[in-house]
């Protein structure tokens, strides 16, 4: 697959951009499982041009995490123009707009999926993308529309590849539906046949396994796919998709010890990137899911949860054993 200067292996898999999850420890530790594009958390378009000091921290990133893209979301296209020629000093390898967010505060404000209910407003605001970031790509990320009766994808995606986008990747629900539902994966396949459609389409929703993915891909079509909620605590489901879809076999799961010590390694890289406070404080959203199905796991997040410093933090996930109820009291 070739995103305009980026060349991707077949059947890529890319990380979703998720609020207050995909900082910069977190993609890196999915590029290193085998992720092949990373994305910042979507970025407010007036926090960037007011020169915020969060928004500039959240468009920081490592060398390691390359091909990296900077995610921009807004409701005006002049802060939106601004906000990508910021992004861009920042030199990430491409601008991502989200039109597909459901949250009702960013709605609102004509931003996220609210651009759904006026693509004419979504065709300004992404050629003033295009337009302000020169010889940097711009994808799109969006939702099949608004509600069940303002889905027009295939005219999104002719629309956006006039104005010169290069990939757009589908979340395959309408803003109503927000997570709940099944993806409805046969518009994937309905945009991917729609005739002059030429960019990559990239897949979102229902992804958490290596053989959905292969469904995904079989059934729909799509050029690549867009790993989110499937990633937390779970960052092996790249390089486990990976193996199956070219072997057709499964990987076996990580150990106990294997899950507890990258857990650990994001926790350190999240202090050397955040600061010792915000980084322990971010990383309560991981463990969850890090610590899903190992006997006496509750007991062990609820232990670390109280902690506000990083070593015992790593004492308690490095000294851990199941069978031992005291190593959590």
């Amino acid at each position: 697959m070739k995103l305009h200067d980026i060349t991707l292996p077949d059947n890529p898999l890319f990380l979703a951009p998720m609020e207050d999850v995909t900082d910069s420890p977190f993609r890196q530790i999915c590029r290193s499982k085998g992720a092949d594009i990373v994305y910042t958390e979507f970025i407010s378009s007036e926090a960037i041009i007011r020169d915020s000091d969060i928004a500039q921290h959240k468009m920081s990133f490592e060398e390691i995490e390359r091909p990296f893209g900077i995610q921009i979301f807004g409701g005006r296209e002049e802060a939106m123009e601004g906000a990508t020629k910021v992004a861009k000093l920042n030199n990430p390898d491409l601008i991502d707009i989200n039109f597909g967010c459901p949250v009702y505060k960013i709605v609102k404000k004509g931003a996220g999926a609210g651009c759904l209910k006026d693509l004419g407003m979504m065709e300004r605001m992404a050629g003033t993308v295009v337009d302000a970031a020169g010889d940097l790509p711009v994808t799109v990320k969006t939702r099949l529309g608004w509600d069940d009766s303002t889905i027009r994808i295939g005219e999104v995606g002719l629309m956006l590849q006039k104005l010169g986008v290069k990939a757009l990747t589908v979340h395959a629900r309408t803003r109503c539906q927000k997570y709940k539902g099944d993806a409805r994966w046969e518009y994937l396949k309905q945009l991917k046949n729609t005739p002059g459609l030429e960019i990559p389409i990239i897949g979102n929703g229902d992804v958490d396994s290596p053989q959905q993915a292969k469904k995904m891909f079989e059934e729909t079509g799509v050029d690549g796919i867009m790993i989110g909620r499937g990633a937390i605590g779970n960052p092996w489901i790249f390089e486990q998709t990976k193996h199956y879809l070219e072997t057709g076999e499964l990987l076996p799961d990580p150990t106990i010890e294997e899950r507890l010590a990258l857990c650990a390694e994001q926790l350190r890289l999240s202090v050397a990137h955040h600061g010792e406070r915000y980084g322990v404080i971010i990383m309560k959203k991981h463990y969850g899911q890090y610590l899903k199905g190992i006997r006496n796991g509750k007991k062990l997040r609820g232990a670390i949860m109280q902690e506000k410093e990083m070593q015992p933090v790593l004492e308690l996930l490095l000294n851990f054993k199941e069978e031992e109820l005291y190593a959590v009291a």
